[in-house]
């Protein structure tokens, strides 16, 4: 990379950051709501519940799975932004149960603005966190757009007796974080001040595969991805789907390094309001506790004593 690309700040051409960037699930929920999509007796999984990833029948020992995913940079560097979304694109078959088989590029790039060979640095990344999951990345589709986009669509396998879902989750059960939470935090600080958080980037880029194996093995039936809509988004999706509720003691939540100090610091990220906003448009949003404790706690860590918890309309 010469030296001039390497001084090129990626977030800066971005108007939020990664998932930061998506459709509050509010406003989401809304815009699609009169829309059905096809139903039949090999359909698993469909849009009911917005699980991960769609999942079709093929035979009695295989199921089709099948996602999108991409984003804005969440990082300056390039290499970087291509290995986090091609992970987090992966990540959705891993959250079903599933292995990814195939995979194609989604590419946006202003290219009277960005130099090709950045790009050509982000599809490496991606690449190579493919081929670290052993899936062929074959071919993809790219647009010139003022704003840099990337991401994959990705086909996985799985057995259509042991998917793992968002509306499977049962009471009385624990609840299991494959990874740390708070890399929006520090996403959100690095796109503020170019600080490099390498336990971020860790995390963002490790593959979930032996997760999703050890939860198969384990006997797990429900499970979802956590990104964009932060721990309580997602976990709020999970219990209205399968009709139950979750408390989480909040000292107990694993936390990435450095993501307390950048929450201390005010580098709350974008999609935190938007997707509480989001979730008011068009349903009750988790206990008004739940909202509250998970980035507008007075200490820098939340005291023991705090608990976190998410309850659903229906079961009220």
């Amino acid at each position: 990379m010469t030296d001039t690309m390497g001084s090129i700040r990626l977030t800066g051409y971005a108007h939020g950051g990664g998932c930061a960037c998506k459709i509050p699930p509010g406003e989401l929920e809304e815009a699609v709501r009169g829309l059905t999509g096809q139903a039949g007796p090999d359909v698993l999984v469909g849009l009911d519940d917005g699980d991960d990833a769609a999942a079709i029948r093929l035979t009695d020992e295989i199921a089709v799975l099948s996602t999108a995913d991409f984003f804005t940079p969440v990082v300056d560097d390039a290499y970087d932004w291509g290995r986090i979304a091609a992970a987090n694109a992966l990540s959705d078959v891993y959250a079903m149960g599933g292995r990814p088989v195939v995979a194609i590029n989604l590419v946006g790039w202003p290219r009277d603005t960005l130099p090709m060979e950045l790009m050509t640095e982000v599809l490496r990344g991606g690449l190579a966190v493919a081929s670290e999951a052993g899936c062929p990345v074959i071919g993809g589709h790219s647009i010139d757009d003022p704003e840099p986009k990337y991401g994959m669509a990705v086909t996985g396998i799985a057995h259509p007796d042991r998917l793992l879902r968002n509306d499977s989750a049962a009471a009385g059960l624990p609840i299991t974080l494959t990874k740390p939470i708070g890399v929006g935090l520090l996403n959100n600080r690095h796109k503020s001040t170019g600080e490099v958080f390498p336990a971020a980037i860790d995390t963002m880029t490790r593959l979930n595969r032996d997760a999703a194996e050890a939860a198969l093995a384990a006997g797990a039936r429900a499970a979802t991805d956590v990104t964009g809509f932060g721990l309580l988004g997602h976990l709020y999706k999970m219990c209205r789907a399968s009709g139950v509720g979750a408390v989480l003691d909040a000292a107990a939540v694993p936390v990435v390094d450095g993501a307390l100090e950048a929450l201390r610091d005010g580098f709350v990220s974008g999609g935190h309001g938007a997707t509480w906003t989001g979730w008011r448009r068009t349903c009750a949003p988790p206990t008004v506790s739940a909202r509250t404790s998970c980035c507008c706690s007075p200490t820098l860590r939340p005291p023991a004593a705090c608990w976190w918890r998410v309850r659903c309309p229906a079961i009220r």
